[in-house]
C-alpha cells in the first residue's frame, strides 16, 4: 500500500530532521479517528485515518493510509522512520517514515487498540488487542500471542516503561497487569481495579506517578511507580473514564473526561478535582493529551463535536478543529 499524500516522511521525518539538528527530541500531536457524523449516504466512515497538528498553522494535516478504523499510531524512538498503525484489521507498518505501507500482522490477528515499541531495542514491539497482547522480536515483521499469566486478554492499552524497557503495564478487562521480561509473562497488581482499564498514562515530570482510566470505577493514581493504586476523584467514583492526561511539565496538573462526564481537572497531583466541562460543544469526551509544546496547553475530543484545547486549566475552551470525528486516540508520536 503507497499513499503519498501527506505522508509522514513530509511531517514526521522532517520534524525528526529539524529534531536532530538541534539535538533535542520532538513531539507531535496526533488524532487517530472517523468522521462518522458526516457518513448520510454510508454507514461506513470513509472519512478515517491518522491526523497530524502542525502547529504553525494551526491545521490538522491527514497522513498515512486510508484504512478503516485506525485506533492509534506510534513511531519507534529510535528511528522515526518507522511507524505502526494499531487497526481493527491488523497492524500495519511503514519503514519509510510514512511513504509506503505493509501489514504485517496475519488474519488471525485484529481488533488492535495501542502499540509500545521498546524505546532501546527496536526490534521489540508489543501491541494490545481485545483479544489480548501481540509480540514481535523483529521490529514488527512478524507476530505472537502474548498472554501467559493473563485472566482476561481483552486489552485496551499497553506501555513500555521507559526506563526500564523489559517492563511494560498492561490496562485488560481484569484490571492492571505488570510484565518484567518483555511481555513473555504478565501478573496481575493487586490493588489495581478488577475491572476493564480503559486508559494509561504515565507522568513525564514524575515517573513514580500514573493514572489510569477505568469502566465503572472512575480514576486511579499510583505515586510509586505503578506498584500500588488507589481511587481519586471521588466525584467520578462510578463513571467511565475514557481520556486521562498528566501534564508533561507539571505532575500536579492532571485531567480526566468520559462520556457524559466533560472535563475535570487537578492542580494539586489528584488531591482535590473540579469540574471544566463549562464550554465544551460536547459532554462525551473520548480522549486528551496535554500539548508537548505549549506549555498546560490540554487538548480535548468530544464526540463528533469537536476537537478543543485550553491554556488555562479548561477554564475557557478554544476551537481546535475536527468537527465531526470520532476520535479513537489523542496523543503525541515521539520524533527524534
Amino acid at each position: 500500500m503507497k499513499h503519498p499524500l501527506y505522508t509522514l516522511a513530509a511531517g514526521v521525518a522532517a520534524l525528526a530532521l529539524s529534531a536532530s539538528a538541534q539535538g533535542t527530541e520532538e513531539q507531535q500531536i496526533f488524532a487517530a479517528l472517523a468522521m462518522t457524523k458526516a457518513q448520510e449516504s454510508s454507514p461506513i466512515p470513509t472519512d478515517s485515518g491518522v491526523f497530524l497538528y502542525e502547529a504553525s498553522s494551526g491545521e490538522w494535516v491527514r497522513t498515512g493510509p486510508v484504512i478503516q478504523a485506525i485506533n492509534s499510531i506510534e513511531t519507534d524512538p529510535s528511528n522515526p522512520q518507522r511507524v505502526f498503525l494499531a487497526c481493527g484489521n491488523g497492524i500495519v507498518r511503514s519503514l519509510d517514515g510514512g511513504e509506503s505501507w505493509k501489514m504485517t500482522s496475519g488474519w488471525r490477528e485484529s481488533d488492535f487498540t495501542k502499540i509500545a515499541i521498546d524505546p532501546v531495542d527496536g526490534s521489540n514491539v508489543y501491541a494490545a488487542s481485545v483479544w489480548g497482547v501481540s509480540v514481535s522480536r523483529d521490529g514488527g515483521e512478524t507476530w505472537a500471542p502474548a498472554n501467559r499469566g493473563l485472566a482476561q486478554k481483552y486489552s485496551r492499552t499497553i506501555i513500555v516503561d521507559e526506563r526500564k524497557p523489559k517492563r511494560l503495564l498492561l490496562g485488560t478487562a481484569d484490571g492492571i497487569y505488570q510484565s518484567n521480561d518483555g511481555a513473555n509473562t504478565w501478573r496481575p497488581i493487586r490493588s489495581s481495579p478488577k475491572l476493564t482499564i480503559l486508559r494509561i498514562a504515565r507522568s513525564e515530570a514524575d515517573s513514580q506517578l500514573w493514572i489510569a482510566g477505568t469502566e465503572g470505577q472512575g480514576v486511579y493514581l499510583s505515586r510509586n511507580d505503578g506498584k500500588s493504586w488507589s481511587q481519586s476523584a471521588a466525584e467520578l467514583a462510578d463513571r467511565n473514564i475514557y481520556a486521562v492526561a498528566v501534564d508533561p511539565y507539571d505532575a500536579n496538573n492532571m485531567a480526566a473526561a468520559g462520556w457524559g462526564t466533560g472535563v475535570w481537572v487537578s492542580r494539586d497531583g489528584g488531591k482535590s478535582w473540579q469540574a471544566r466541562g463549562d464550554g465544551l460543544p460536547s459532554q462525551n469526551v473520548t480522549s486528551m493529551t496535554y500539548d508537548p509544546k505549549q506549555k498546560g496547553r490540554l487538548w480535548v475530543s468530544t464526540f463528533e463535536e469537536g476537537t478543543v484545547y485550553s491554556d488555562n486549566g479548561g477554564r475557557d475552551w478554544q476551537d481546535g478543529g475536527l468537527f465531526g470525528a470520532y476520535v479513537f486516540d489523542l496523543g503525541t508520536i515521539p520524533v527524534e
